[in-house]
């Protein structure tokens, strides 16, 4: 209970950890371990209507945009642009290997996500490739975002050393979650269509069969729709 009621989580994944905590405490009940299921008192119900781990995502601004864009010679400053117009999970490009980067193509192949829609390839649009040529170009690390010394980002690294100074210098307030909430509202203000805001951003939410499994994309529509923003 005291994990629960520490562990700053929310709801869904408190069911995860009941979840576990029975799966726990059978094994240990058939191999003679304990002999009585405690994981059964443990109350995750009055945690349902609160989400203390929920993170406040606020769409960048236009002028906010308009400021990074007079910064886009600096290389990280460039991430922040590139993740605003890829709507991609920071994870996801943090991941991202130069083998799964199409650059003549423009499109990239996120191959790991949470989830099975996020499986799938991402349009890189004109006003940021040339970034993502400087970043393939600029060290010999497997990845195409790298640590200044050639090693792969880990998100806490990318956050704490590189995104909240980039941020905190410009005055701004963001999460780097919120370039991914930026990317779909900007594609829904340019009236993309809903059904390649989900391909390209890899969201399943309210996605039809047919949607799942009947449409099918190709790279130069997607680009095009990424254009538009």
């Amino acid at each position: 209970q005291n994990v629960v009621d520490t562990c700053g989580k929310n709801y869904p994944t408190l069911r995860k950890l009941k979840v576990l905590f029975n799966q726990l405490y059978d094994y240990a009940m058939k191999n003679d371990i304990c002999n009585k299921d405690y994981s059964e008192f443990v109350d995750i119900i009055k945690y349902k209507e609160k989400n203390p781990n929920k993170i406040d995502r606020s769409v960048f601004t236009k002028p906010e945009i308009d400021k990074l864009w007079t910064l886009r010679d600096d290389p990280f400053y460039q991430t922040v642009l590139m993740l605003i117009y890829n709507g991609c999970r920071v994870s996801e490009f943090l991941d991202l290997k130069k083998e799964n980067v199409h650059l003549d193509e423009q499109y990239f192949d996120v191959i790991l996500s949470k989830t099975e829609n996020g499986i799938r390839k991402v349009p890189i649009a004109d006003k940021v490739l040339p970034f993502y040529k400087a970043w393939y170009d600029s060290s010999d690390c497997e990845y195409l975002l790298h640590t200044d010394d050639g090693k792969q980002f880990q998100y806490r690294n990318y956050k704490d050393s590189y995104w909240t100074p980039l941020i905190e210098n410009l005055g701004m307030d963001h999460n780097p979650h919120d370039t991914r909430h930026t990317c779909v509202s900007m594609l829904a203000e340019a009236h993309v269509d809903p059904t390649m805001i989900k391909k390209i951003v890899g969201h399943a939410g309210a996605m039809s069969l047919t949607e799942k499994v009947y449409t099918h994309l190709d790279i130069q529509s997607l680009v095009e729709a990424i254009n538009k923003i």
